[in-house]
């Protein structure tokens, strides 16, 4: 199995970075269609997890930005995280990375499962 090539913690830290990313980018999309103070069930679970991600933020959150591109900000900050720090804990080279390193090693089966049954 391809996750078995990552160790552990490595895994947990990636998918954990990612759950952060995705439920701000997620605020911010339901910021589109629902209002800050919207009683939807998702909308309420999404800011009252992220806020503290917000105020921890904020000294570094330029103010010109509109509320909606605040969570996308943050947001950006994790990416960058599973973008260039991961790869780095796990020894791989971070200059010219294009994808996650568990997208990468994902790619990488498929790649190897398609080449198996062309041949």
């Amino acid at each position: 199995m391809l996750i078995d090539q990552i160790p552990l913690w490595a895994v947990i830290l990636d998918y954990l970075l990612g759950m952060i990313m995705w439920t701000l980018i997620g605020r911010s999309g339901m910021r589109l269609f629902l209002p800050e103070d919207s009683k939807f069930f998702f909308s309420r679970f999404f800011i009252r997890v992220t806020d503290p991600l917000l105020r921890l933020f904020r000294p570094i959150t330029p103010g010109f930005l509109i509320p909606i591109m605040v969570p996308l900000y943050v947001a950006w900050f994790f990416f960058m995280i599973r973008f260039y720090l991961t790869p780095w804990l796990l020894g791989y080279s971070v200059m010219g990375m294009l994808s996650f390193p568990l997208e990468g090693e994902i790619a990488r089966g498929i790649y190897y499962l398609f080449s198996q049954f062309l041949n």
